[in-house]
């Protein structure tokens, strides 16, 4: 395979499909935090790959593709525990983003990212807790679906946070999205069914609005106003009453309370070496405390009854799923820090709520991509594919790899 984009942690993992189906002739690849039988399961990180065993099994998810006659060609790199929505790694280098070299992939699913980009795979697993599937999907100009909180299997993934954690995938086509969804939500049928329903109402968040990037907007209302015809009613409103810094704060400590309990003993037990930016988050989450994890919990559920509220079956939110596009390699910590906190105003819409969000590769700002997402109430997620599907028609925006020689960043 022709790794010069440097997405793939292990190149030389080829599983042939176990039997076939809808997936025949199709290629994946599995970020490494997801388990394929016969392998260690690395997480981004050399001390958690020295301390853990050989997988034996494949996680459900593999399995499940690979039935439907998938064939995996490679496991790509991941942040430092998933810990991350850059994209950089101190250990193993940055994956080039095909679609913006010079700028990170977004992480912390960046090397699945990377090689549905670059046309290395036809789709890719990846991992999201905080915008780890949403971020690298927008940054690098893919189709990537986080999907309802609980509807596809986790068994067989290291996860960061479980009540956060969904694995999701990124395709660089809607019909690859929706079709790998065919498969993976057969396994566990939601509530809101396969019927093609149309949604009749769209709601747009001016407080997400005034956070992006001015240079956003204009593409962003163009891109709405392709869609206009298909609602009976758009709405611009207040999406979070509180502020959505209060929301990104309790999804931050109630996430990081989650990845102590998770990870903390094999930390204390270990002493990983990480890099910057993720050492001081990690201990940032042994700090917080359970006066602080009690008031998270209450903002969470005032968050989940106001968007209970907003998304009935036929509404969907509409907004970018970033402020912009990719910042540029190797800013320092402090920057991307705060990039970061801006950035988790966005996706910690759908995470506090548990709901699906789809980012679609529909604008270009600045020379960068930026996706356009679209949430909806929770187990509408096959409703949603098939009407991105129709969607991409006419949102998406023609944005092919540069074909500049790209490789690894360390």
């Amino acid at each position: 395979m022709d790794d010069r984009w440097g997405a793939m942690f292990r190149p030389d993992v080829l599983v042939p499909p176990l039997a076939s189906g809808p997936l025949d002739g199709k290629t994946f690849a599995a970020k490494d935090n997801i388990d394929v039988a016969g392998y260690v399961t690395g997480a981004g990180n050399p001390d958690w790959l020295r301390t853990h065993k050989t997988a034996s099994r494949h996680a459900e998810v593999v399995a499940l593709l690979l039935e439907a006659g998938a064939t995996l060609t490679g496991k790509t790199h991941t942040d430092e525990l998933m810990y991350s929505l850059n994209g950089e790694n101190v250990h193993y280098g940055t994956p080039v983003n095909p679609r913006a070299p010079g700028h990170v992939p977004g992480g912390s699913s960046s090397g699945s990212a990377v090689a549905v980009a670059a046309g290395l795979t036809d789709f890719a697993l990846g991992t999201d807790t905080g915008g780890s599937i949403r971020v690298p999907s927008s940054y690098c100009g893919i189709y990537g679906i986080r999907p309802t909180h609980g509807r596809v299997s986790m068994d067989g993934v290291v996860k960061l946070a479980p009540s956060f954690c969904t694995v999701g995938w990124m395709a660089r086509t809607a019909t690859d999205l929706a079709l790998v969804g065919d498969i993976l939500f057969k396994a566990n049928p939601g509530r809101g069914g396969m019927e093609a329903k149309r949604f009749t109402r769209c709601i747009v968040p001016v407080d997400i609005l005034h956070l992006a990037e001015p240079s956003v907007l204009d593409p962003f209302l163009e891109a709405l106003a392709r869609l206009q015809s298909d609602f009976d009613v758009i709405r611009f409103e207040t999406v979070a009453p509180e502020g959505l810094a209060v929301w990104k704060w309790a999804f931050r400590v109630l996430q990081g309370r989650e990845i102590w309990k998770t990870h903390g003993a094999w930390i204390e037990a270990v002493h990983p070496t990480f890099g910057p930016g993720i050492a001081e988050r990690f201990a940032w989450t042994r700090k917080l405390t359970e006066e602080e994890e009690r008031l998270a919990r209450r903002l969470r559920a005032s968050a989940i009854r106001r968007l209970k509220a907003l998304l009935d079956e036929n509404t969907v939110l509409f907004m970018p799923t970033a402020p912009g596009g990719a910042p540029k390699v190797g800013l320092d910590t402090a920057t991307l820090e705060g990039w970061r906190s801006k950035l988790m105003q966005f996706t910690c819409i759908a995470g506090l709520g548990g709901l699906p969000e789809i980012t679609i590769p529909s604008m270009v700002v600045d020379g960068l991509p930026v996706g356009f997402s679209v949430i909806a109430a929770r187990d509408q997620d096959e409703r949603m594919l098939k009407w991105v599907v129709k969607w991409s028609e006419r949102l998406v925006l023609s944005h092919p790899p540069t074909g500049r020689e790209g490789g690894r960043t360390n």
